[in-house]
């Protein structure tokens, strides 16, 4: 699970000969001195770096953890360039696109697998929606967003990744030694070797895509095995994506989003409060939003009486403007985008009614390739639409 704000490479080795020839004439400058010194301090090994000597000794202390056993894990990890490579902010920023980033997670490959994954698991679905009072579709949809139902749940060991992050990462190497520190916790709490256990490069586990903070507080062990396995039970995945939302304040049975017109001129003034809901909806009306009248009827605002007014926006389109309702604040509790959880709420929709934009999806094996592209419709989706952009 992911903690990207809603608005959404390593510096290149240099030869020390190089370096050494030009130092002669001149020094280089501040900037690629550092990042000279980034790249050999990436590469340098763990053990016997103060830092982690210090962290180790603190799990020791605070935990009871195994010296020796953490020293041995430390001495097999070496830090990796690739994540360090991953983390690192684009060093090309494009524009945010709601229609680029929707055509990455709301179409019918994602919708036909997700279909297949629902009627699988139906069962732990059911079970799920009726103890948390999450919607099935939302639970499928965001694992669907996040590892397309478990396709990609990341090649990256943990362990390395975050050790990277912690130590050799400094703009978040905080949060990260906190995140090594939670997986930790975790592994000795459900008996796994922690040096086997795979994720992203920023160390999210499982087919949900869980931080180990986040696993610890809110997973769940949904199959009743005596542990929580987000990689390898589907049960335990969808169990702990339902307990999420739940703490988190998911009302059951509540709206989520709902489309609007709205003043041009009071427009960004809303949009700029937040996507936390702070409004009722009579105030939204009087600052110029369409909301429906059956919403303004007496003892209707009880139900669904806050909301946001949020804004997608797409440089190759018109902003679409959307009223966001405590639960749509939710799912960017799971990853703080707009995007993000506009993304999961049209593809819950999607899977729901079983079509994209009206187009009926039949059901299609998990992790299947696309069909090939006709002509026609390449040709037309390169008239307003390119690729996605991460972020948003």
């Amino acid at each position: 699970m992911k903690t990207h704000s809603r608005r959404h490479a390593l510096p290149a080795l240099c030869f020390a000969l190089g370096l050494g020839g030009l130092s002669v004439f001149a020094a280089p400058p501040v900037a690629a001195q550092e990042g000279v010194a980034a790249a050999i301090a990436a590469t340098r090994p763990f053990l016997g770096d103060p830092d982690v000597e210090s962290f180790i000794d603190e799990m020791a202390a605070k935990y009871g953890m195994d010296a020796a056993t953490l020293h041995r894990d430390f001495a097999l990890t070496a830090p990796n360039k690739t994540v360090l490579k991953a983390i690192a902010p684009p060093t090309r920023v494009e524009q945010r696109s709601w229609v680029r980033y929707r055509e990455r997670f709301v179409n019918a490959r994602r919708v036909g697998a997700g279909l297949t994954f629902m009627a699988e698991h139906a069962r732990e679905l059911e079970a799920a929606e009726e103890r948390y009072g999450v919607p099935r579709e939302i639970i499928a949809a965001i694992i669907g967003v996040e590892t397309e139902y478990g396709v990609n749940p990341g090649r990256f060991k943990v362990f390395e990744a975050l050790a990277t992050l912690a130590f050799r990462y400094p703009p978040r190497a905080a949060y990260f030694r906190g995140e090594l520190e939670q997986f930790l916790l975790f592994t000795r709490e459900n008996g796994m070797d922690d040096l086997a256990v795979k994720g992203s490069y920023a160390g999210a586990i499982g087919i949900p895509q869980f931080m180990p903070s986040s696993l610890r507080r809110y997973a769940v062990d949904f199959d009743g095995n005596g542990q929580i396995d987000l990689r390898g039970s589907s049960k335990d995945a969808v169990g702990s994506v339902a307990a999420f939302l739940e703490a988190h304040g998911w009302r059951r049975g509540a709206a989520i989003a709902l489309p609007v017109q709205v003043d041009a001129g009071q427009a960004q003034s809303l949009v700029d409060e937040g996507i936390r809901p702070q409004r009722s909806l009579s105030e939204l009306a009087g600052r110029g939003v369409a909301v429906p009248a059956s919403l303004l009827r007496p003892g209707q605002e009880e139900v669904d009486n806050k909301a946001a007014l949020v804004d997608l926006v797409s440089p190759e389109a018109p902003t679409e403007y959307w009223l966001g309702f405590d639960n749509f604040y939710v799912i960017t509790r799971y990853n703080r985008s707009s995007f993000y959880s506009m993304s999961v709420f049209q593809l819950a929709e999607a899977l729901r009614t079983g079509a994209v934009d009206g187009v009926p999806v039949a059901p299609r094996p998990i992790g299947a390739p696309a069909a090939a592209r006709t002509k026609p419709a390449a040709a037309a989706k390169s008239g307003s639409r390119g690729k996605r952009r991460a972020g948003g």
